[in-house]
């Protein structure tokens, strides 16, 4: 196996954990400070939401100004400009 572990080797390991059972000593926190500590386990100081709301921010920016650039370049028939009109910042 590309990990080093052979077939045997798995099998041994299996046995002997079996044998440990860490699963019966693994209560998790007992009191409300340590219950309230893992909680926060995910926690990451919440930057992803506002990262989310600034991109989102962008994202709506950007295309704004796509489809000013695009009803800007637009021409009807007889050559006058149609959609909003977007005054030069010149």
């Amino acid at each position: 196996m590309a990990n080093g572990w052979t077939p045997e080797r798995r099998a041994l390991q299996s046995a002997l954990i079996r044998t440990w059972k860490p699963w019966n000593s693994a209560t998790g926190p007992a009191s409300a400070e340590g219950k309230a500590k893992v909680a926060r386990n995910a926690y990451a100081g919440g930057q992803r939401l506002e990262l989310r709301r600034i991109a989102n921010t962008l994202r709506q920016q950007r295309e704004g100004v796509q489809q000013a650039v695009w009803l800007r370049g637009i021409k009807d028939k007889t050559g006058v400009q149609t959609g909003v009109q977007i005054p030069n910042s010149k």
